[in-house]
């Protein structure tokens, strides 16, 4: 049996002339219908988490989901879980399961891009998509996915590429791990993520990370209102990880006061390199305490970071 755990999204919403657009809609009941052909793939069972926009997750909620999803993993009621979300931040929701719990149950998660109004709505092929990924032998030890226009991502990969086309998700440092084929999910060789390992898990998301662009001539204003409010930020810095000079002292202070300042970059592809050693160039951000941030995108190392320090990870660890 796998366990369909709705939390709402495009994929549950319809078009409301009254509203003005497209809300909240369509049950887990009500999306299981439109989806024929769910029966063929396994017996399941539905449960209503929620109904709501992804935006509305914050991270108390996002931590309500884990933990649900945890609970569910653990029972030994199911062989897999299927979660349907909105897109827009599903890349955040499968960065912090797939880093957090354990890969013993498979999770795919999948939402929509058009909704039930629109005569291309791709809600019901996706949800088919996702079932098989759960239900499937295949995807034993694989962790947290995203199954999405016929590919399968890990969990710590996949960011939304797309504001609107249903071909909207990526790994920009990585690739696919899996394909959907005539009903049937397909693995590449040496794709997911892998187990969490060793490394900290918190209790909840407590800690507050900012997220701060960095723009031609900035001097730092940004940065300075943040960071009374919050235990570190990630600053989106341009090319390779280089900042303007006058956004120096700023990040300069943030590390004064012993929270954490991590340097992802603007661009969709490529990693922060510390090269250059101008004033604001990586290579002197680095000199100073500031972190790389890796294979990751801004939203990723944003939660990345969020999850370290509400672990209680000492910065410089």
């Amino acid at each position: 049996m796998i366990h369909l755990l709705f939390t709402g999204g495009t994929i549950s919403m319809h078009r409301d002339a009254a509203a003005g657009g497209n809300v909240p809609t369509h049950s887990g009941e009500a999306l299981v219908g439109f989806s024929r052909g769910l029966d063929a793939i396994s017996p399941y069972r539905i449960e209503n988490w929620a109904m709501v926009p992804a935006c509305h997750l914050g991270p108390d909620r996002l931590w309500a989901l884990r933990e649900r999803v945890r609970e569910v993993a653990e029972s030994g009621e199911v062989r897999g879980i299927v979660i349907t979300h909105g897109t827009d931040t599903i890349e955040e929701t499968a960065y912090l399961l797939d880093r957090t719990l354990g890969p013993s149950v498979p999770v795919a998660i999948t939402g929509a891009m058009r909704t039930s109004s629109d005569e291309d709505w791709d809600g019901p092929g996706n949800l088919l998509a996702a079932a098989t990924v759960a239900a499937s032998a295949a995807s034993a030890g694989q962790g947290v996915m995203v199954a999405f226009h016929g590919k399968v991502f890990a969990g710590q990969t996949v960011v939304k590429f797309h504001a609107t086309d249903p071909d909207a998700f990526a790994a920009p440092y990585a690739a696919p791990i899996g394909r959907i084929e005539h009903g049937c999910v397909v693995y590449e060789a040496g794709g997911g993520s892998g187990p969490a390992g060793k490394r900290p898990r918190p209790s909840g998301l407590t800690a507050r990370v900012a997220l701060v662009p960095m723009v031609i001539g900035d001097t730092g204003e940004m940065l300075d209102l943040a960071r009374g409010a919050h235990d570190g930020v990630v600053v989106i810095a341009f090319g390779s990880g280089n900042v303007p000079p006058g956004a120096v002292p700023a990040i300069g202070r943030w590390i004064d006061d012993k929270k954490p300042v991590v340097i992802a970059t603007r661009c969709p592809t490529g990693v922060v390199t510390p090269l250059y050693a101008f004033e604001g160039g990586g290579s002197r951000l680095a000199a100073m305490g500031a972190i790389p941030a890796g294979p990751r995108s801004p939203s990723q190392a944003r939660m990345e970071l969020m999850i370290a320090l509400s672990a209680g990870v000492a910065y410089g660890s």
